[in-house]
């Protein structure tokens, strides 16, 4: 299947289907590692498939003789590495599924793979020392609710093919693999094929939370933002809860709220002397987020943008601030409004550990400090990684 990378300005004559041997060195984030081509003068390429450490012939995908970067895929591996083992999915590998990163590695190496780059990216980003204990000691977590790494991904996204089929792209292209099993999937996974006929909006779903000792249900939209592994949102709720320790009588900030998960259970420690606020951008996850919190009269939801309702409102101190931002991270503008806030502390959900590294470097500029750190797989074969960090007012004893 002939691969149509994205398109970008050409640089030069392309070298997509020249192939090297090189050394792999260390990983980096998204998904590849970096290596370095000594018949191009040291070109740098980003090669998926391999493990650092092993010498393999890497084909470029993406690149001109111009460029200051290929991209590229192990194609042959000449030296592997000890943590290499067979893919579980007849679907990965260079020109198949691009789903999936890391299905050529034993899944604790893995998860060291991941706690590099997050430490990568704090000391390079975040303007943290390498040998500073919470970098230094970083380890992801396993979560329950996955079989081994697979069967965890509880909504999928399909393309619809001709005659019923279905299939995944390509990574970084247009191309389609058809898929009859895609071995992350959840057994009883949401499925949605695009380019099938829409016959409307489907019923919202129920999920279920249970995290230190109490259980709540929670409404969402079938192709709403639900996290996919099954023991992501009690692990994070119950993380969250015990870094943050809201007290009774406390007031909240919770920004990019969803449908009130973070909100619920807060609103359930402050009590009802105390106050929730749940700020969210989207018109249906509000919607749902007040259904949520019905019977909690201390909670209440603020739509609009994050940054426009803070902008405009909620101007008074609260005492703490819970921040799941999407993957671009909150950045400078909302950072600077929740320092104007004072709270005592901020527990920040991060998706991508690149943003979390620029927003904590932001919050030590505006005198809060990163003072605990928590990372999870909950997108095991995947590049991706959940990590929760509380930050406190520099000199703020929590104890």
């Amino acid at each position: 299947m002939a691969r149509r990378p994205r398109e970008r300005k050409a640089r030069g004559a392309s070298v997509v289907g020249a192939r090297f041997e090189v050394t792999v060195g260390p990983v980096a984030h998204g998904g590849h590692c970096v290596a370095r081509v000594a018949e191009a003068g040291n070109r740098v390429v980003f090669v998926r498939h391999a493990l650092p450490g092993e010498q393999v012939v890497v084909e470029v995908t993406e690149g001109t003789e111009g460029d200051g970067f290929w991209r590229g895929d192990a194609v042959e591996v000449r030296t592997p590495s000890p943590d290499r083992v067979p893919a579980p999915c007849p679907y990965a590998g260079p020109e198949l599924c691009g789903g999936c990163d890391f299905q050529h590695v034993a899944l604790p190496a893995q998860r060291d793979l991941k706690a590099a780059v997050v430490r990568e990216q704090l000391v390079r980003l975040g303007g943290l020392a390498e040998d500073d204990p919470l970098v230094a000691g970083l380890v992801v977590e396993a979560v329950d609710g996955d079989q081994e790494g697979l069967r965890w991904r509880t909504r999928m996204r399909y393309v619809g093919l001709p005659g019923g089929a279905q299939g995944l792209h390509v990574h970084r292209s247009s191309e389609v693999v058809e898929i009859d099993d895609c071995r992350i999937a959840h057994p009883r996974a949401l499925e949605v094929v695009e380019g099938v006929r829409d016959d409307g909006p489907t019923a919202p779903v129920v999920e279920q939370v249970a995290a230190q000792g109490t259980e709540r249900e929670f409404a969402v939209d079938a192709d709403g933002f639900w996290q996919v592994h099954p023991g992501a949102p009690g692990v994070l709720v119950g993380t969250v809860l015990e870094l943050l320790g809201p007290r009774p009588g406390e007031a909240v900030l919770d920004l990019y709220a969803g449908v009130g998960v973070f909100a619920a259970f807060l609103a359930d420690r402050v009590g009802e002397r105390g106050r929730v606020v749940a700020v969210e951008g989207d018109l249906a996850a509000c919607g749902h987020a007040r259904g949520n919190l019905v019977g909690l009269p201390q909670a209440r939801v603020a739509q609009g943008s994050v940054d426009r309702v803070l902008r405009e409102s909620y101007d008074e101190p609260f005492d703490l601030v819970v921040l799941d931002p999407p993957r671009e991270g909150a950045r400078r503008k909302v950072v600077e409004q929740v320092v104007d806030r004072a709270p005592r502390a901020v527990a920040y959900v991060a998706c991508d550990p690149a943003a979390l590294a620029r927003d904590v470097a932001t919050f030590a500029d505006l005198g809060y400090r990163l003072s605990a750190l928590r990372a999870f797989d909950l997108f095991p074969m995947t590049h991706h990684v959940e990590c929760v960090a509380l930050l406190t007012k520099t000199g703020v004893d929590l104890r």
